[in-house]
């Protein structure tokens, strides 16, 4: 199989197969090499020598190399490789990261990742950039570098890992090698539909005729109504009608429930909007067109003044353009904002989801003829805890003082809009916060910090002296200031961090809570869009929340994670997952890679079964609505294949296809859930 990084069109030239990394031995393993919760043994496959790795059931297993001398110096290269021989049935997400010194999995180093497809090889490459290349803004380039920058001069180390597999599984890997260099991408390389110039593809736009006309065939067939004005289904019980949505299982399934008592389950789409603008500042030369100021295109230009990462070139501010509105400007004419938002709607109701998902613009929200969820913020101005980290920023300090009160007022702010709109299902707080600072952070941050006064509080509670918290820990604080979490906590420590971090977390969501009743008290509390987790912090949001919210980026969920002894005790939602390809003219996949567009919808259809299939899941919504810019989006230079239709409004048809196929059928599969489980398994 071709690499499935790159796109088709050959963005790169020259020989794939070039300097050996990793030479390969059927006797004997790499000296390189080092054995991270896997068990390796040497092999040949189809007459390469290889060697054969079964990872084992944990997050991140791997193997892992370095270099005899301390660092490569991979300059002279375009990426590294490696060949995957998949044995098993089904495919199996690999990855690979490639790091400088100082590497955690979010700094100083790159990866990308694969499916390695049953019983074939599948190339895995990462294609390097080094912040030296001109494109900047995008975390995919023409020229095929992926992921963060890298001092290639410098290369510490790499591994070949599985994202937190399900369960164990075994894969072959061969020839480990370093690719040429892209060749020189041609300016400008992004046509005036925002599309990219040098490569064709099925469906790409040549004319503004094309637009019209896709406009007036689309197919807009709705799939069957259900029960009630909500969606919900028809087939299922009638239970008690409240007037507003809330939570009910039923014969051993979660269910959400719509204001008029029928059983609901939420698929839905994020980001609903048509403003994903890209930076035009210090890049015209990239682009084959841009419009005048004073012209009809004026709504698709705007100015950014801060941004999240990756434009450090115009100092995090400039000018840009939303190609995605231009084309709607084109397709629809002077009411284009409105006629859009009809045709979403249309689109929705036609593709089987029956919720407009978070980040949404809110005129969709206020006009949305389909159930919502929204999210709300607390206490913006309040303190941090200085001594984490977080890469959306630092965690709140939930024992400031002034927490609660900035929780109030900031929550009351968000919810005023739709707080009496019965289509709003209800909130999530915040989004993917930095739990993984909490237990760490508050010893590392100063004296005054509160959260540390805290922490220390409670420790003096369970051990009394210092001396006797030392004895317990291993640890050697000469006094309470200096008292830091061991880098390798024992079984006596690892105890209190867990009681620490369950109260942080325990009064986090008590507080959001508490302000998102008292200000929407029809709404459901949805929790915090689990990301980064603690097992601490799950359990204190499953205490609190009405439902416990994950973003899940993998090709699917095991239900005996959330089933049996790890049930939670309530509902729980997906907020985010998706999946990506580069056969149709992007740059990066997203944060779950497929081969094409078939495999993109393909992966689609096995997550929502998945999901359906657990009696634990009321719902999953896709992110997101529209392809990223090509030339990354401002926020964070995101340029992810991941819309249910493409820059020119266009939808992908493949995955629309199979989004109308699978959500046909998720009522009668969530029904069947609770009954086929019992080994935890989800039914076929």
């Amino acid at each position: 199989m071709r690499l499935i990084l790159i796109v088709a069109c050959a963005l790169m030239a020259g020989s794939l197969y070039a300097e050996v990394v990793v030479p390969m031995s059927p006797d004997s393993l790499p000296s390189n090499m080092a054995m991270n919760n896997t068990a390796v043994t040497p092999t040949t496959q189809d007459k390469r020598a290889a060697i054969q790795v079964r990872f084992h059931r944990v997050d991140w297993p791997n193997v892992f190399f370095t270099p005899a001398d301390g660092v490569w110096d991979w300059s002279s290269s375009g990426g590294l490789a490696v060949d995957i021989y998949n044995p098993e049935g089904k495919p199996v997400v690999a990855a690979m990261r490639v790091d400088n010194a100082g590497a955690d999995g979010s700094n100083n180093c790159s990866a990308v990742e694969v499916p390695a497809q049953p019983r074939k090889w599948t190339t895995l490459a990462l294609r390097f950039s080094d912040g030296q290349s001109p494109f900047w803004g995008m975390r995919g380039t023409p020229d095929g570098g992926m992921g963060r920058p890298l001092d290639l001069t410098k290369i510490t180390a790499f591994q070949v890992y599985l994202p937190k597999p399900g369960q164990e599984h075994t894969l072959v890997l061969s020839n480990f090698r370093l690719l040429d260099k892209a060749s020189k991408i041609t300016m400008p390389f992004v046509d005036r539909f925002g599309q990219y110039r040098h490569a064709s593809w099925p469906g790409k736009v040549k004319t503004e005729q094309e637009l019209i006309i896709r406009r007036d065939r689309e197919p807009l067939t709705p799939l069957s109504s259900d029960g009630d004005r909500y969606g919900g289904w028809a087939d299922g019980p009638k239970l008690q009608a409240t007037g507003w949505f809330r939570t009910e299982k039923v014969d051993g399934r979660w269910w959400l429930v719509t204001p008029e008592g029928r059983l609901f389950f939420s698929i839905g789409v994020n980001c609903v909007y048509n403003w994903e603008p890209t930076f035009t500042e210090k890049r015209e030369s990239w682009f084959e067109w841009l419009p005048e100021e004073d012209s009809e295109f004026k709504p698709a230009l705007g100015y950014t003044s801060w941004v999240h990462s990756m434009a450090e070139p115009i100092g995090g501010k400039g000018r840009t353009i939303g190609f995605y509105r231009a084309n709607l400007i084109r397709k629809y004419g002077s009411g284009w904002e409105s006629a859009w938002r009809e045709r979403s709607y249309a689109r929705l109701r036609a593709w089987g989801f029956n919720t407009i998902g978070n980040w949404s613009d809110q005129e969709v929200l206020k006009q949305s003829p389909l159930p919502f969820v929204a999210t709300a913020y607390p206490a913006n101005e309040s303190r941090v805890i200085e001594g984490g980290g977080g890469y959306w920023g630092k965690m709140k300090d939930v024992f400031d003082p002034q927490f609660p009160a900035l929780t109030d007022a900031s929550i009351a702010g968000y919810v005023k809009e739709h707080a009496s709109n019965r289509m709003c299902i209800g909130y999530f707080v915040d989004n993917e916060i930095a739990w993984d600072a909490v237990e760490r952070g508050a010893l590392a941050s100063p004296p005054d910090q509160p959260c540390r006064i805290e922490m220390v509080r409670q420790l003096k509670a369970t051990h009394g002296t210092l001396e006797a918290l030392n004895r317990a820990w291993g640890t050697s604080a000469a006094s309470w200031d200096g008292l830091r979490v061991p880098a390798e906590p024992n079984d006596a420590c690892r105890k209190d961090l867990d009681a620490w971090v369950y109260s942080f977390a325990h009064r986090y969501f008590e507080v959001a809570r508490d302000a998102l009743k008292r200000h929407a008290p029809h709404q459901l509390y949805l929790g915090c869009r689990f990301a980064w987790s603690h097992p601490q912090a799950i359990r204190a949001c499953a205490d609190v929340a009405d439902v416990v919210s994950f973003n899940i980026y993998r090709h699917g969920v095991n239900c005996e994670d959330w089933t049996g002894k790890n049930d939670l005790g309530k509902p729980l939602i997906i907020g985010e997952f998706h999946f990506g390809a580069l056969d149709r003219g992007m740059l990066h996949t997203g944060l779950v890679a497929t081969a094409s567009q078939k495999e993109r919808a393909a992966a689609f259809k096995a997550y929502v079964r998945s999901v359906a299939g657990c009696p634990s899941f009321v719902g999953c919504h896709w992110f997101e609505y529209a392809d990223e810019p090509l030339t990354g989006r401002v926020l964070d230079g995101e340029n992810y294949n991941i819309g249910l239709v493409d820059v020119t409004d266009t939808p992908y048809p493949e995955l629309t296809k199979a989004a109308r196929e699978v959500n046909a059928e998720v009522y009668t599969r969530h029904a069947k859930a609770a009954a086929s489980l019992g080994s935890g398994s989800s039914p076929e």
